[in-house]
């Protein structure tokens, strides 16, 4: 299994967001520059943060993009169905219907990781960053 680079952008994007400050945006430019990214392909990616609701884009000199969410309330499992979508991981391919084996185990083992990923907070990841 592995999520796209564009998830792996945003977890950290938002990752420097919920360090920063609640009121002060922050530029695409700086975004980027921090992860060695174009400008551009990371303004793709905040622009699905934004329809997620997780973060508003300020305009002007002084502007860029801040967190419309409380930082304790934004899951990794957000983030990911913000540039993944929802569709499930595995989809068996044959026709024998809910008695399959191989999408029960599967389904029960996509549940687990959610449950995880629903349960990580991005603030505490950035409490741990701050303790290292």
């Amino acid at each position: 299994m592995k999520f796209t680079k564009a998830t792996n952008y945003a977890l950290h994007t938002m990752l420097m967001l919920v360090e920063g400050s609640p009121v002060k945006p922050v530029g695409v430019q700086q975004l980027a520059e921090s992860q060695g990214v174009s400008p551009t392909y990371l303004s793709k990616i905040l622009t699905r943060l934004v329809k997620a609701g997780m973060i508003e884009s300020i305009s002007g000199a002084n502007g860029g993009y801040r967190l419309t969410r409380k930082k304790d309330e934004i899951t990794l499992l957000d983030i990911i169905h913000a540039i993944e979508g929802t569709a499930s991981l595995f989809e068996c391919n044959f026709v024998h219907g809910d008695e399959c084996l191989i999408q029960a185990a599967m389904k029960e083992a996509e549940e687990k990781m959610e449950r995880h990923l629903k349960n990580t907070k991005l603030v505490d990841l950035a409490q741990k960053k701050t303790l290292v």
